[in-house]
């Protein structure tokens, strides 16, 4: 599997952007999880994928894949399998990125907050899950207590809470960064 830096990252969304403007194509990225935080919040990481909201899979799917061969990506290497996760309410910014063809937007630090303590995936042989990117977010946020979390989940998931275990999970590491 290839992992990618953020330049990259922004050379293949940059090529993306190309092929959407020489077909017309208008698109747009919103960019989740550890992608959204190396662009948006310059957190020092490589990534495997980029979790996307698009719209007009039919005509962004062929550029999508057109990149991944030139690049030697997975096929897959921007998906919509996010989707899934997205709260009620959500809160976006727009990249300072120039690129042509592509319009890129992130959620801010608190609904990414909101969505990994939910998701609180762990460590895993071969998966670094939601750790390393929670730590990083509870830092940047000066996050000092759980009722902190659940403050921003309440915001885009009003109506869910971190498993007794999650809740563990997320304490510690807020210990751990404010140690």
């Amino acid at each position: 599997m290839k992992f990618f830096t953020k330049d990259e990252l922004i050379a293949a969304l940059r090529r993306l952007g190309e092929l959407a403007d020489e077909k017309s194509v208008q698109l747009n990225l919103c960019i989740y999880g550890g992608s959204a935080l190396m662009l948006a919040y310059d957190r020092k990481r490589v990534t495997r994928d980029v979790d996307a909201i698009f719209y007009h899979p039919s005509k962004i799917q062929p550029l999508i894949r057109k990149v991944a061969k030139e690049f030697e990506l997975p096929e897959d290497w921007i998906n919509d399998e996010v989707k899934q996760f997205l709260g009620t309410r959500e809160s976006i910014r727009e990249l300072p990125l120039e690129l042509p063809g592509i319009q890129i937007t992130v959620p801010t630090a608190g609904y990414l907050l909101a969505m990994k303590a939910l998701a609180c995936r762990r460590a895993l042989p071969g998966y670094k899950g939601d750790e390393d990117d929670l730590r990083f977010l509870i830092r940047k946020m000066e996050i000092r207590t759980c009722k902190e979390i659940q403050g921003w989940i309440d915001k885009y998931y009003p109506d869910d809470v971190p498993s007794l275990s999650d809740r563990s999970f997320l304490e510690q590491l807020i210990r751990e960064v404010n140690a």
